[in-house]
C-alpha cells in the first residue's frame, strides 16, 4: 500500500512542512530548535515542520529524532 506525504515550502518564511496525515494535530518541540513535529491527540507523529531551511548545512544531513508513542 502506497503511503502518500503532503510537502509545503515557503521560502519567504523559509519554512518546510511535511505531513503524512490529514488528521487534526499540534506542533511540539523537539530537540533541535529549528524542527517541531506535527502530533495528533494520540501524540502520533502525523508530520514534522523545519524553520530556516536555507541557513542547513549544505554538505550534511539534518538529523533528527521524532518522538515515537508506545500503544
Amino acid at each position: 500500500m502506497a503511503q502518500f506525504v503532503k510537502i509545503w515550502f515557503d521560502p519567504e518564511a523559509d519554512f518546510l512542512e511535511v505531513r503524512f496525515s490529514d488528521e487534526l494535530g499540534y506542533m511540539r518541540e523537539t530537540e533541535n530548535d529549528d524542527l517541531m513535529e506535527r502530533v495528533n491527540t494520540n501524540g502520533q507523529v502525523i508530520g514534522f515542520s523545519i524553520f530556516q531551511v536555507s541557513t542547513l548545512p549544505k554538505d550534511k544531513p539534518l538529523f533528527a529524532q521524532l518522538a515515537a508513542v508506545s500503544s
